[in-house]
């Protein structure tokens, strides 16, 4: 019973934790712009490397990749003995980021923040499936094509482990953030989307 107190406070904590808009506070107090307010509206790395430059943009990044990685990598570490109760944490965390409490409700795509949390859970998987993202991203020229691959294969990926619940885990992720790319599917339909190469 200790394992699943430990579990609820630990999602409560991820979910806070994911909220936190670094994108927000990285182009108010280093660029004095909201990114809320320019480009796509996101307040995601892609957004901010448009609106204050790629150094920016890598740092926001590296935030949200590593607020995805923190709650899990600990959770794990900690000694739990239940991977299963893993997952709450991870999938808080992402859902923290897309719909944060500090911005009512709205957020990033929750893509970096994934990717922090799978890096913790099987970094094998991730990296195959980041250089399916890159590879779309270099072909396409559009984030968002690639983004929606990445979290798209990785359940793809883990039927070769036969870890089911890696697979639901999986799966669950990749439509909560291909859910929150409904608007660049939009855009992609329409011809609207912004490509990288046009940066």
């Amino acid at each position: 019973m200790a394992f699943f107190i430990r579990a609820v406070f630990a999602t409560a904590a991820a979910f806070l934790l994911g909220s936190v808009p670094f994108g927000l506070v990285i182009g108010k107090v280093c660029c004095g712009i909201d990114p809320r307010t320019g480009g796509s509206g996101n307040v995601g790395a892609t957004n901010v490397a448009r609106l204050c430059g790629t150094g920016w943009g890598v740092i926001t990044l590296a935030c949200d990749v590593l607020k995805g990685f923190l709650p899990v990598y600990l959770f794990l570490a900690s000694g739990v003995g239940l991977r299963c109760l893993t997952y709450p944490v991870g999938l808080a965390v992402i859902c923290g980021h897309i719909f944060s409490i500090f911005l009512g409700g709205r957020g990033g795509k929750g893509v970096a923040t994934t990717v922090g949390v799978f890096l913790a859970l099987a970094p094998v998987q991730l990296v195959i499936a980041s250089i399916a993202c890159l590879f779309m991203i270099w072909r396409s020229g559009f984030v968002s094509i690639g983004s929606m691959t990445l979290v798209a294969l990785l359940p793809v990926l883990f039927l070769f482990s036969g870890r089911w619940f890696d697979i639901l885990f999986s799966a669950v992720v990749a439509a909560v953030v291909i859910y929150a790319h409904r608007g660049n599917i939009m855009r992609l339909m329409l011809g609207e989307e912004q490509s990288w190469l046009k940066q």
